[in-house]
């Protein structure tokens, strides 16, 4: 029992670290770990020290090798995640029957929610090209290339990972000097992935938008698909479930057009055009004959009236009289 009680936090430091992790509406940027395994080749360990400075500062790198095998059992590696508040991970590790392996998945309520074994087929460093790299805590421009990407529905989580794995947040507007990095993945006939780093240079082209050429910085991976572990629909439909709040409400009578206007529909009640209000112009004043006409027909409507209210004071009147001379007859002469 003394390990299901919850320890309060006794400092603020810790009061905030435990707040940081709660669950929000709008949730943090997700932490990628990155470790090593029992044994790793050189490859491996470069490997994963490019995918961090490309993942830096939303990253932490293991130092000390794991014996960690996530397929068997991956109680260990959820337990380094949830430690360091990391929801996605990259392990490598290097054997006999898998040589340059390379294991990348996503953590949901602190277990494994889906995971893929790739292997490194073929690797260039970021070291190897000879040009000029890009800034730090740039967001990059993720493109996926081919038609095989939509065909099984591992295919599609697979991407679904690799773009959980390298987005960097919401972006909302874009500003074309800001866009200097494009990470390319290439699905091949073979189910081969490959990863291409690329560098965007604007280049003058005689006119207002610039000329665009991408030049390769690395790294460069060539990956084989070997083993997958996915969740299952129920689990990954509840995993991707967003909260109420953050679903736009739907506007009666708004529309939107394929160019991304607006178009609104407003029902109003029947209009009498003469009474409206309009710019008071040369244009727009009343002739002699239709102000003439004007009065004739409002002098017709006030005589009218007049005999309306004359007839029925006389109704009134015949009727009073009637009345009297009824009552003079009843009552008879007096004696």
């Amino acid at each position: 029992m003394a390990s299901m009680r919850i320890k309060k936090p006794t400092t603020r430091r810790g009061k905030r670290a435990l707040e940081d992790r709660e669950p929000k509406t709008i949730e943090n940027i997700k932490k990628t770990l990155l470790m090593e395994g029992r044994k790793c080749s050189n490859e491996i360990r470069q490997a994963l020290k490019d995918l961090n400075l490309l993942k830096k500062p939303n990253s932490r790198m293991m130092r000390r090798n794991n014996d960690v095998t996530p397929f068997e059992d991956a109680t260990p590696l959820e337990h380094l995640a949830k430690t360091n508040d990391c929801h996605l991970f990259l392990f490598g590790s290097s054997s006999k029957k898998r040589p340059n392996n390379l294991v990348m998945g996503r953590i949901y309520e602190e277990q494994v929610l889906d995971m893929v074994e790739l292997g490194i087929d073929n690797y260039k460093a970021l070291a190897d090209f000879k040009t000029e790299k890009i800034s730090q805590f740039t967001k990059p421009v993720i493109v996926f290339n081919g038609y095989k990407w939509k065909l099984t529905e591992e295919l599609r989580r697979i991407k679904s990972l690799l773009l959980d794995m390298f987005r960097v947040g919401e972006v909302e507007s874009i500003r074309l000097q800001g866009l200097e990095h494009v990470l390319s993945f290439t699905l091949t006939d073979d189910l081969t992935i490959l990863v291409r780093s690329y560098r965007i240079m604007l280049k003058k082209s005689g006119q207002r938008t610039p000329r665009i050429e991408l030049l390769e910085m690395g790294p460069s991976l060539d990956l084989s698909i070997r083993r997958t572990k996915i969740a299952s629909d129920d689990l990954y439909k509840t995993a991707m479930k967003q909260p109420a709040i953050l679903k736009a409400a739907k506007r009666k009578n708004v529309s939107r057009d394929e160019l991304g206007n607006v178009h609104g529909r407003v029902h109003v009640g029947k209009q009498d055009i003469n009474a409206l209000q309009t710019r008071k112009m040369k244009g727009l004043r009343k002739t002699a004959d239709e102000k003439r006409a004007e009065k004739l027909s409002k002098q017709k409507r006030n005589s009218r009236g007049a005999e309306d209210e004359s007839m029925q004071d006389d109704d009134g009147d015949n009727a009073y009289g009637t009345d009297n001379d009824r009552m003079d007859a009843d009552s008879g002469p007096d004696e």
